[in-house]
């Protein structure tokens, strides 16, 4: 009796956490990296960028645990979707109306800046240059104050990204 009552709690235990776990894994802000959104409106493109937001957490995150010179997934999770309702140009450089996948390489002294074929990939484990739609060089800036937590936003006709102490802008022309 005793064995099947162990049994019986074993499976009831079991079939609890698999309903929590089942509860959790839909729900993406839960996440330790969060998804966040920004959006906005340049020259009467909408852009809407979607992306999880990591936290510094005391770590070195910028040329530490996110190296300089290597493709990032520009945020946390899946990769960064870009999306643009109208044909605009990057940095000077031509981009079809559509939805991309956001990469960058960062660097101290400039940042290359990645848009590529949506493919609905996580992270960059996934990534191919040979699937860059666009890349654009851009330098990087100082922040006025730490920033703990990734953010991006649509200022002006800017996309700006902020992390630590750096910061980076490309813009974006209707």
């Amino acid at each position: 009796m005793k064995k099947q009552m162990s049994l019986v709690l074993l499976l009831a235990c079991l079939f609890s956490i698999a309903a929590v776990a089942q509860d959790d894994k839909g729900d993406k802000s839960k996440r330790p990296s969060p998804p966040a959104k920004a959006e906005g409106t340049v020259d009467g493109a909408k852009i809407v960028v979607d992306y999880s937001t990591p936290s510094a957490k005391g770590r070195k995150m910028l040329g530490g645990i996110e190296p300089f010179g290597k493709v990032w997934r520009t945020g946390a999770n899946e990769a960064t979707i870009f999306e643009v309702s109208k044909n605009v140009k990057i940095e000077g450089k031509d981009l079809a109306a559509g939805k991309y996948e956001l990469f960058t390489i960062p660097g101290e002294t400039e940042w290359t800046i990645i848009l590529q074929k949506y493919g609905k990939q996580w992270g960059a484990y996934s990534y191919k240059e040979a699937n860059d739609v666009l890349r654009a060089t851009v330098k990087p800036g100082k922040t006025d104050k730490f920033v703990e937590t990734f953010k991006i936003a649509i200022e002006g006709n800017k996309v700006v990204l902020r992390w630590e102490n750096t910061q980076v802008a490309f813009a974006v022309k209707g």
